[in-house]
């Protein structure tokens, strides 16, 4: 009926997959599954809320002469926080005063203005972040150019970058910090649209392997490891009802060849279930290069283009709900790989996210202890040029303790 060919050798392993007009058979199936809420993945989103804006704040004052930002100063980069467009972006800061400490400059026109550092306890946090970062450089690079290697010529625009450097790992100013320290491995291009990109120079072939065939030793019949059939793991959320039509399906298409989301998948028919499932691979090895195995939507789709993906491929979320989850939490929609996370924990945890973590519940003490009423203003106005110099203008009201 078909036959196997041998098409590439990855990490040592030969990997075997159906001939091509096997896989051409395999019509896609319409199936559609129901989206069904996860409590504990949902909770992960919100105890996050926030953070992201308030980690690019805090690289952004940290880097500054003085290490105090005059507000003006930060309103040109409001657009990279995600903040609603009712929310002032000195509320806010205040929302969070054992992140950020508040004074007063005066402009050059003799206006009296909004000040912010980071407060003793930020600053030591950070700083350790710094060092953890460099620490896994070598970790950071790795998955940086695997990102690369998954797109088409091994090229993404720094736009697109910029938007996912967040969910890798990467210092705000990645470019200056890291890509230009290695001009071996990384060189800037102009792009058609007349964007900017950035080019992985050389293509690594002991990078091309993607997590899901790292793991099937361990996690995969050595039957299906030959066969080329790997298989995704499956979790539902508790109390999701799956149809037995739905569950002949699913039993069938893992059982379909796997395409490494490194190989060259231009013969294959994007109306296929094989096509979909080298999709799924795409974006389950994508959600792996991330440190806490998540992403929004939205970035996903900004990369259709990149990794020469068909037209409404963000469908593989839906029908795949064993997969990937799609929480709506925070007025945004989260694709996480379900797989990476029991409950609410993240079952690998990357050094950075141990940092996040602990900013996260730094935030969440200084918003409730701000609205229980222990941190009060200060009147008095500093008036030095020098915004390093000026004191702060919020500290601990009388029945509070310090940070």
């Amino acid at each position: 009926m078909f036959q196997w060919l041998l098409v590439s050798r990855a990490g040592g392993l030969f990997v075997f997959r159906r001939a091509f007009n096997y896989q051409q058979k395999f019509s896609l199936v319409n199936v559609k599954l129901k989206w069904v809420k996860d409590g504990p993945l949902d909770a992960v989103m919100a105890r996050e809320m926030d953070l992201k804006a308030t980690c690019i704040l805090v690289s952004l004052i940290s880097s500054s002469q003085g290490g105090c930002l005059p507000l003006y100063r930060l309103f040109p980069h409001r657009g990279q926080l995600g903040l609603p467009h009712d929310l002032k972006l000195s509320t806010f800061i205040r929302r969070y005063p054992t992140i950020f400490h508040e004074s007063y400059v005066f402009d050059t026109g003799g206006t009296r203005v909004p000040c912010f550092q980071l407060t003793p306890e930020a600053s030591r946090l950070h700083e350790e972040e710094l060092n953890v970062a460099k620490a896994n450089q070598r970790d950071l690079i790795s998955r940086f150019c695997k990102l690369l290697m998954l797109t088409r010529d091994r090229t993404l625009p720094l736009q697109t970058i910029d938007q996912l450097k967040w969910d890798l790992g990467l210092p705000y100013d990645y470019y200056d910090s890291l890509i230009t320290c290695h001009p071996d491995l990384f060189s800037s291009v102009s792009l058609p649209d007349d964007r900017i990109g950035l080019k992985l120079r050389l293509w690594n072939d002991q990078l091309a392997v993607s997590q899901l065939q790292m793991n099937a030793a361990v996690q995969q019949k050595e039957e299906d490891i030959k066969n080329g059939c790997l298989a995704f793991p499956v979790k539902f959320t508790r109390g999701f009802g799956l149809k037995r039509k739905c569950m002949l399906w699913l039993e069938e298409w893992q059982r379909l060849p796997y395409t490494s989301p490194y190989s060259d998948a231009s013969h294959l028919d994007s109306r296929t279930d094989v096509s979909e499932k080298r999709i799924v691979g795409v974006f389950h090895e994508l959600l792996c290069l991330t440190i806490q195995k998540k992403t929004e939507r939205k970035n996903m789709s900004n990369l259709r283009g990149p990794l020469s993906l068909p037209q409404k491929f963000t469908k593989v979320f839906e029908r795949h709900p064993g997969i990937f989850y799609i929480s709506k939490k925070c007025d945004t929609q989260t694709i996480v790989l379900r797989e990476a996370y029991n409950h609410q924990e993240l079952l690998q945890k990357h050094p950075l996210v141990d940092i996040r973590e602990r900013f996260a519940s730094m935030m969440r003490r200084g918003f409730l202890d701000r609205s229980r009423g222990l941190y009060k203003k200060i009147t008095d106005t500093v008036v030095e040029e020098d915004p390093s110099k000026n004191d702060y203008n919020y500290e601990l009201s009388d029945n509070g303790q310090g940070s």
